[in-house]
């Protein structure tokens, strides 16, 4: 298999963990929530409650950030070379590797380590659209990129 396409079935295994992990969360908030028993402490059930149904809140806005992730992920074509910087490009660099797709983080392949990053991330923009040989600054450091496959 590709180096390209194991990077991307890295990336759909990330999403499919997160979202595997914020669905867990969002059921045991649930059932706390449902278990939360009215004392004679009446604010301290309802304080219970909110903060519940706050945290479901919150873990049903990192899903809808996934599906936003998924749908990035999924216009990416494994298969497809450029000899310029877009979604789905490998790209070596003296300061690193890194996969344009989503921001996953380090990813492992063969011993090698890769950043899988947003095309949006500051230094995915310093890398959109350019080729090898290009250097540029980026939190101070010189970046030289050596490839793009």
């Amino acid at each position: 298999m590709k180096l390209k396409q194991q990077l991307y079935i890295l990336c759909g295994e990330y999403i499919t963990n997160r979202e595997a992990e914020i669905k867990h969360a969002i059921a045991e908030a649930r059932e706390a929530a449902n278990n939360e028993t009215k004392s004679s402490a009446g604010d301290k059930y309802e304080t219970g409650r909110e903060t519940m149904q706050q945290e479901i809140d919150l873990n049903i806005t990192r899903l809808n950030e996934l599906s936003k992730l998924k749908q990035t992920l999924e216009r990416i074509i494994p298969e497809l070379t450029s000899s310029t910087v877009i979604p789905g490009s490998v790209v070596r660099t003296n300061n690193g590797n890194y996969y344009i797709a989503i921001g996953a983080g380090k990813l492992k392949v063969a011993d090698t380590t890769y950043y899988a990053i947003s095309a949006e991330s500051p230094i995915g923009e310093k890398l959109a659209g350019q080729k090898a040989g290009h250097t540029f600054d980026f939190n101070g450091k010189k970046f030289a990129i050596e490839g793009v496959a």
